[in-house]
This record gives C-alpha cells, sequence and structure tokens, in this order.
C-alpha cells in the first residue's frame, strides 16, 4: 500500500500547486455524492493517470503475492482494485453525456485510449490470469454461488479478450480495442450534433419528434420533419458518420475472427442468454410476422380516413386520428394530468407500495447541474439506506438524446465487509408534461435505477445491472407495467387544479394501450434485425450503408410505410452504447417481464399483491448478476417463460 499511496501523492501534486485534485481525496460530502462543485474539467485526465497506476500496482501485488491463490487474496483485491478510476468513470462519463462541452469531449477523447490500453494490459496479464485460472479449475466447493459466478466473469473475460493468443495477436487486439473506444465515442458525438442541427433548423429536439408528427397538418412539413430526421448522419457533412461505422464494423469483424468467432455476433452472443445468432435470428423472425401483419391492418384503418396512401410521414399524424376514432382519446386531454412531477411522485408510490422504498429529498448537496438534477436519499421501511438517486428529465443542446440510467457508484462490500450503497441517475430528454409514452419511459428507467438500488451483492462485478445485456431490460420493461394500474393512477395523476384524472381517461389509456403496437413491435423489431445482420457481416468489403439496410429491410419483409426505429448512421445504442448484436434484448427482455407479469395478474392481489413483490424484490432486484439469469428466472416462475406472453401483451396474438 505504501507504493500506491506515494504514486497518488505525486499525482496530487502535479495536478496543481494550489489545489487538490478532488478525485484524489476521499469525499467528505453526504452519502460520498461527487463534489461536483469542485471537480474541473482539467481534473479528469490526471486522475485517470493516477488511477491507472493506482489499479496497476494493486495488480502487481495481486501476482506477486506468494501465497497459493484464493479467493480472499486474488478475486477479492481484484474486485475492489481501482478505486480512483471508479470514481472517475462514475463522474466522467455520466456529466459528458448530459452536459457535454468541447473541453470535456476533449478530456473524453484522451481519456479513452489511456483507459483502452490499461484495459487491455489487464486482459494481457499472465500472472494474474493464471492466479484467477488455478482457482476456476480448482475446488470450488467452499465458494458461494455468487462467488463461483464472479470468479466465472473474470476466467471468461480473460479467455474472451484473448489471454491464450500469442503476443502479434494481443497486440493487435491491443491496437482495435483503442480504435474502436475512439471511434464509437466519434460516433456518438456526430449523432449529438446531428439532433442539435435537427433542433435548431426546426426549433424542437429530436426528442419531440413524435409529438410533432402526431400534431402536424402540414404534410410536406410533415415529410421535411421525416426527411431531416431520418438522414442524420447520413448528411455528407462533418458529422456523417457512414465511413465510420464501416471502420468499426471492419474493427469488430477483425476482432471476433481474433478471438475465434467468424463474427461480432457469434462474440458477442456467446455469454448471453440466447447464445447464438440463430436463435435471436428465428425469435426476430417470428415476432416480425406478426408486427407486420398487425401493421398492415393498422394501415387500412389510416388510409380509412386519409383518402391517399400512407407514407412514413404520414404514420404518426393518422394514427392519432385513429385512435381518436376508435378509443377517443385525446391524448391533449390527458397531458395535463401527467406533469413530470406528478409522475415522479407516481414511480415512487409505486416502489412504496411494493418494496418498501422511501425517497426523501436532499437540498443543498452538490449536482452536476443544480438547476435541473434533483436528488433523493432513499431508505428501506427500517430508516435503513438504499441509496442516492438523482433525476435529470429535460433536454438541453449539451445532452444526447434518449433516456437512461446511469450508475455513478455501484453497490458492492468494502474490505471491511461493509455495505457501500450505490448512487444511481436517471436521464431523459422529457416535455414538463408528458404522453403516454412519456410517463412509461419514466417508469422504464425508473425500473433500471431500482435495479441498481435494490441490489444486495458482494461483489461490484455482478451487483445491480451487471447482467447480460438480453436480460438487463426485464426489470425496467417490468416496471412500466404498474403505469396506468388505476390504483396508482388516482394518486399521482392530477392536473393544475389538484383534480384527479377522471375514470373515463382512465379507460380510455388502458385501452388504448395496445393501439399502434403493429407499428412500434415492427419499427423496434426491425431494427433489431437490422443490428444482427451488421454483426452477422463476416466482412465489410464492397458494402455500402444504404444499399446493405435497403437489402436487410426488403429480407425482413418490412413494409415501406415504416423505417427502422434507429436507422444506421444514427443508431447510437449498436455503434455508441455497447447493445452491438444486442438490441433484441429489449425484445428478449419484454418476453420475460411480460411472463413475469401475468404471474401477478393471475394471482389474489393482481399487479399489488405484496407478497409476490417481496419474492420479486429478492429473487431479481437484490441478486443482481450474481445467479445465472434463466436459473433465477425459473426460481420466481416455477417454469420457463410463455414466449408467447409478449405477443399477448401488444395484441399480436
Amino acid at each position: 500500500m505504501k507504493k500506491i499511496s506515494t504514486i497518488i501523492a505525486i499525482a496530487i501534486a502535479m495536478t496543481a500547486c494550489t489545489r487538490t485534485n478532488p478525485f484524489l481525496t476521499e469525499w467528505d460530502t453526504p452519502y460520498g455524492i461527487p463534489p461536483y462543485d469542485k471537480i474541473k474539467t482539467a481534473d479528469y485526465i490526471p486522475a485517470i493517470k493516477a488511477g491507472i497506476e493506482q489499479q496497476a500496482a494493486e495488480i502487481d501485488a495481486i501476482v506477486a503475492n506468494p501465497e497459493a491463490p484464493s479467493f480472499e487474496n486474488t478475486v477479492l483485491p481484484y474486485e475492489l482494485s481501482g478505486s480512483i478510476l471508479s470514481k472517475v468513470q462514475g463522474v466522467l462519463f455520466n456529466v459528458s453525456e448530459t452536459d457535454s462541452t468541447p473541453e470535456l469531449d476533449a478530456a473524453v477523447e484522451e481519456a479513452l485510449p489511456l483507459l483502452s490500453e490499461h484495459s487491455s494490459n489487464i486482459s494481457f496479464n499472465k500472472g494474474l490470469y493464471q492466479r484467477i485460472a488455478a482457482l476456476y479449475n480448482g475446488d470450488q466447493s467452499a465458494f458461494t454461488t455468487e462467488q463461483k459466478t464472479v470468479l466465472k466473469k473474470i476466467y471468461d473475460s480473460f479467455e474472451r479478450n484473448g489471454i491464450g493468443l500469442p503476443e502479434e495477436a494481443q497486440a493487435e487486439l491491443r491496437e482495435i480495442n483503442s480504435a474502436l473506444a475512439s471511434k464509437t465515442q466519434k460516433i456518438g458525438n456526430n449523432i449529438l450534433a446531428e439532433s442539435n442541427a435537427f433542433r435548431e433548423k426546426f426549433g424542437f429536439s429530436v426528442s419531440e419528434y413524435s409529438d410533432r408528427m402526431t400534431s402536424t397538418e402540414d404534410r410536406e412539413l410533415r415529410k421535411a420533419y421525416f426527411e431531416a430526421y431520418s438522414m442524420r448522419g447520413n448528411n455528407g457533412n462533418d458529422n456523417d458518420n457512414k465511413q465510420l461505422i464501416l471502420e468499426v464494423m471492419d474493427l469488430r469483424i477483425r476482432k471476433a475472427k481474433i478471438l475465434g468467432f467468424n463474427t461480432p455476433a457469434d462474440y458477442e452472443l456467446s455469454t448471453k442468454m440466447a447464445h447464438d445468432p440463430q436463435t435471436v435470428d428465428a425469435f426476430l423472425s417470428d415476432i416480425m410476422t406478426a408486427a407486420v401483419a398487425k401493421a398492415k391492418e393498422e394501415i387500412k384503418d389510416m388510409e380509412a380516413i386519409s383518402g391517399f396512401k400512407i407514407e412514413p410521414w404520414d404514420w404518426w399524424y393518422y394514427a392519432e386520428k385513429v385512435r381518436k376514432a376508435k378509443y377517443d382519446l385525446d391524448e391533449s386531454l390527458t397531458r395535463p394530468y401527467f406533469h413530470v412531477d406528478n409522475v415522479e411522485k407516481g414511480i415512487f408510490t409505486a416502489a412504496k407500495t411494493l418494496y418498501g422504498v422511501n425517497m426523501e429529498p436532499l437540498e443543498g448537496v452538490p449536482s452536476y447541474n443544480p438547476s435541473v438534477v434533483k436528488t433523493y436519499k432513499v431508505t428501506a421501511d427500517d430508516g435503513s439506506l438504499i441509496g442516492i438517486y438523482t433525476t435529470d428529465w429535460h433536454p438541453r443542446s449539451s445532452k444526447r438524446g434518449g433516456a437512461w440510467m446511469n450508475n455513478i457508484r455501484d453497490q458492492y462490500h468494502d474490505a471491511e465487509g461493509n455495505d457501500v450503497r450505490p448512487i444511481i441517475c436517471n436521464v431523459g430528454n422529457l416535455p414538463e408534461y408528458l404522453s403516454v409514452d412519456d410517463v412509461q419511459t419514466v417508469f422504464h428507467e425508473f425500473g433500471h435505477a431500482l435495479h441498481g438500488l435494490l441490489s444486495k451483492c458482494s461483489y461490484p462485478s455482478v451487483s445491480g445491472t451487471s447482467v447480460t445485456r438480453d436480460f438487463v431490460e426485464t426489470f425496467s420493461q417490468f416496471n412500466e407495467n404498474w403505469a396506468f394500474q388505476p390504483e396508482l393512477l388516482c394518486q399521482y395523476a392530477v392536473n393544475a387544479e389538484g383534480e384527479v384524472i377522471p375514470e373515463e381517461l382512465v379507460a380510455k389509456i388502458i385501452s388504448a394501450l395496445k393501439f399502434n403496437q403493429g407499428f412500434m413491435t415492427t419499427e423496434l423489431c426491425a431494427a433489431s434485425i437490422l443490428d444482427m445482420k451488421w454483426h452477422e457481416l463476416s466482412s465489410v468489403e464492397g458494402v455500402d450503408i444504404e444499399s446493405f439496410e435497403k437489402k436487410v429491410c426488403d429480407e425482413m419483409g418490412l413494409i415501406g410505410e415504416i423505417i427502422p426505429r434507429y436507422r444506421t448512421t444514427y443508431f447510437n445504442h449498436i455503434f455508441s452504447s455497447g447493445y452491438n448484436a444486442g438490441y433484441y434484448g429489449y425484445l428478449w427482455a419484454e418476453v420475460l417481464d411480460k411472463d413475469a407479469f401475468s404471474i401477478f395478474e393471475a394471482s389474489e392481489g393482481g399487479p399489488w399483491n405484496l407478497e409476490l413483490a417481496k419474492k420479486f424484490k429478492e429473487t431479481f432486484l437484490e441478486k443482481g448478476g450474481s445467479e445465472d439469469a434463466m436459473t433465477l428466472y425459473v426460481s420466481f416462475a416455477g417454469r420457463k417463460p410463455d414466449t408467447a406472453a409478449m405477443l399477448r401483451a401488444r395484441g399480436l396474438k
């Protein structure tokens, strides 16, 4: 430890003569919240360098240990290593996505190759691998289930990252990993720039696109919106992503082949619930068939009103007219009841009822943007701390599009066995008054937050949302099922005059939830198939992005009135956010979510069966990735999931 302390002291001295780098000190803040008010952009890179040196020294100490490998002297110190890097990355990547500046972007671009090289150094550390392999191949009978899972996860990561390859292959992988980190970050920055350009041109953000398409009567203006929206990243300007995407795919293909896989999809899926591309392709094909059939019915309903052939820029507008005609649901009447603060009260009330979660506003604590970020102390009914939760719901030009959950700090047990509680952030791009879809988004992201907050694991690599990509969306989507439960709506859906949403509006919302699901499922499934087809390529030689995308859409049976939810050049999930060959996970997880919810519905007490909620919390939300996903599911349901549950819930079967 003396060596590590010396390294940190030198880094502190190098940062500045008059101030201390906040990342290199203990945070004397309430609940260990990052001291955002003291952090400067210039602090990130020195702290990352110090953090890299710290973790390298900690790993050297593990390798140099003369004692025979044990969980306590090898796996545990490895799990707890890199505390400085954890602090820096927890702040840097959240702030860079929400309050980006040119200086912060430059810091991220400088940080990525440093972190990539450091990660490669760990992945190719043969001394560390040998100790891990000795444990993995040895007697594990004394290990807990969680310890076995952690050990397997670490061992598999070494194998998947190429520890057994010749040095020249490892050197090539280092270069590939570094290039991928930089290029995927650039793609994300380009998408943000294109989204900001869209806002500058039309006066509203891309997150408001569906609302504007629904309410804009001028057909030519809708067409202009559609063309600008669907061509982001494909305009031949400085933000064009076509060449970058081909370069990323080429790198991913090279990496997969070096590691012994035919395609990136083979590589990515080898550790997921689905296991292989063929399983995913068959899964998506069945959904696509049902979704397109339903979408064609929806077109007939719209064209009966429009009197002409529906084009992609007509869908939202005429779908809303059909909804009003079929369900008499006018969202201009529902929005006044769904102020974002009211919906936030709704997610908190449901969590309190189901899981015993209490939310207490914290005033005067540090935040990265005090004018918009709200912070809550989360406690159990016995008063014990569950974690810290922050929200940042509204759009701004410095924030990337979409909605998400980030861990600022993971839940885990420290070296003394103390339970370190998590700090979780929900971010969105929402208006002040929410649509029905927006309400579901808030419940969705809070489902992720609950997964992170309620974690009761010992080791950070399996705590909270550290589960496979095709399992992680289960709990966020599961939480959506409570958004419009009548018993909850009457507690949170209140207008400015204090009037509770009328029962007749509630009935209309519930009856309309399956409306337009042909379209919604088709565009989601199409994006999932597009993702898979990109990552099932074994070469990008001669590939033209627009031609490739058209061919894929034709082959999947996508109708001309619908485009994939994300086209290739602005598909942030798969080219910048780690969902490569994994976007199908939303639909895969929805099968689990809807099947689990059907168990609640069939039970005495229905959605508010507190005994089942307790079992759900203890089985899934508390256990994170500490056990095999399907094992956990079967332990909850008593059987494997009914794959038709999702189709029934969407009204497709």
